[in-house]
C-alpha cells in the first residue's frame, strides 16, 4: 500500500469538499433562480463555504511552514 502524505490528504479533502459545494449549487440553482433573495442565499452560501475552505486550508499550510522553520532553526543552532 502506498504512503500518503497528510498534508495531500488534507489537500484532497478540501478540494473534495469545494466540489461537493459547487455540485450542490450547481443541483439547487434551477429552484433558487426563480427568486433573487434565493440566488443570492445559494451563491453567498456555497461563496462563504468555499472562502472558509480555503481560510482552514491557508491556515493548516502556515503552522506547517512554521514547524518547518522552528525545526530548522533548532537544528542549525
Amino acid at each position: 500500500m502506498a504512503k500518503v502524505s497528510p498534508h495531500a490528504l488534507k489537500g484532497a479533502g478540501y478540494v473534495i469538499s469545494t466540489t461537493s459545494v459547487i455540485l450542490l449549487a450547481v443541483v439547487s440553482w434551477k429552484g433558487a433562480s426563480q427568486d433573487p433573495m434565493l440566488a443570492a442565499c445559494l451563491f453567498g452560501g456555497a461563496a462563504t463555504s468555499i472562502a472558509g475552505m480555503c481560510c482552514r486550508w491557508t491556515s493548516y499550510a502556515i503552522e506547517k511552514r512554521r514547524k518547518h522553520m522552528q525545526r530548522d532553526a533548532l537544528g542549525s543552532v
